[in-house]
């Protein structure tokens, strides 16, 4: 076990200098000087230079790059250049709407898709499955900011029901921001949910036409334990993977949602940054989604040894 995690942690290591070194040069290619947006278009040239000078920016591609390396290596992911604070500080201020929100999304997703599609598995070929299957088609078409927008004039606008858009108050309770996060919670959870509804009825369905589930019937077992103990812990891998990257979308494909309902978090944040060219912002939170990616595999390889013993023998 030790060695299985090993080698997946020095995967991950890879993976994380290949990201960096994509993010790096993407930001790079990019159009636009980030320090003639900081400065306005009042700004000299000798203005524009002494910036560039003073955040390093002058200085070849190759030493910029070693140089961001040296501070992520120190565990510093830059200063922002528009917001004068450090990359860390800007993201911990917005984490807090996004890892809320993708929690939230994520537990109505499962709590969706799950049933969804172990009722479309067991009743394979009736009206139920067809319906299931069709809002699960549906689901994966309807893009999230048409979503958002139909839900903010149903229930904000015309019922009332919820917010249209915002956190709340800084000084407001947990109940109030989660008030907040509800309807953009669903858009995210909702449409999500169709390809863990997929996924389920898929891995269900491989696992009802087994032997075992058979002799289980024959020996006369209820069917609900049949589909509980039999069925369904079987088909937990498949489903599994498909809740972390979930919830690995979530967290790094929030951006559209947030903009929707003008939500400070990091997906926010990023579009901010991107727009005004803040290299160090684009850059460590790009890098920070990427990590949260790779933590959420390892953790999906560690749950496998737990939700399958097989797996646990040949790690060994």
């Amino acid at each position: 076990m030790m060695r299985f995690l090993l080698r997946r942690l020095g995967g991950a290591v890879v993976v994380l200098a290949l990201v960096a070194v994509l993010v790096f040069c993407l930001t790079r290619l990019a159009s636009g000087d980030p320090v003639a947006l900081l400065l306005g278009d009042q700004a000299t040239t000798a203005d524009i230079a002494q910036a560039r000078t003073q955040y390093g920016l002058d200085k070849p591609l190759p030493v910029q790059f070693a140089l961001w390396i040296g501070e992520l290596m120190q565990g510093n992911l830059g200063q922002s250049l528009f917001l004068q604070r450090p990359v860390a500080q800007a993201l911990l201020e917005r984490a807090e709407p996004t890892l809320f929100l993708a929690l939230f999304a994520v537990s109505i997703a499962a709590l969706v898709g799950i049933p969804s599609g172990m009722a479309a598995a067991i009743w394979r070929g009736s009206a139920a499955d067809q319906a299931v299957s069709g809002v699960a088609m549906l689901g994966a078409s309807v893009p999230s900011f048409w979503l958002g927008l139909i839900l903010i004039q149903l229930f904000a606008v015309k019922l009332g029901w919820f917010p249209a858009s915002g956190y709340g108050d800084p000084s407001a309770g947990l109940g109030d921001r989660l008030q907040h996060l509800l309807l953009p919670a669903l858009v995210l959870g909702l449409l999500n949910s169709a390809l863990i509804i997929r996924f389920t009825r898929a891995s269900m369905l491989d696992i009802l036409g087994e032997d075992y589930v058979r002799t289980a019937r024959a020996k006369g077992l209820p069917e609900g334990t049949i589909m509980v103990k039999h069925v369904l812990r079987n088909a937990l891998v498949p489903i599994v993977t498909v809740l972390g990257l979930t919830m690995a979308l979530m967290i790094g494909g929030t951006v559209v949602t947030e903009t929707v309902f003008n939500l400070p978090g990091v997906g926010n944040l990023v579009v901010r940054a991107v727009l005004r060219r803040d290299y160090p912002v684009i850059q460590g939170t790009l890098l920070v989604i990427a990590a949260i990616y790779v933590f959420i595999n390892l953790a999906i390889d560690f749950l496998y040894t737990l939700v399958d013993p097989r797996i646990r023998l040949e790690t060994q």
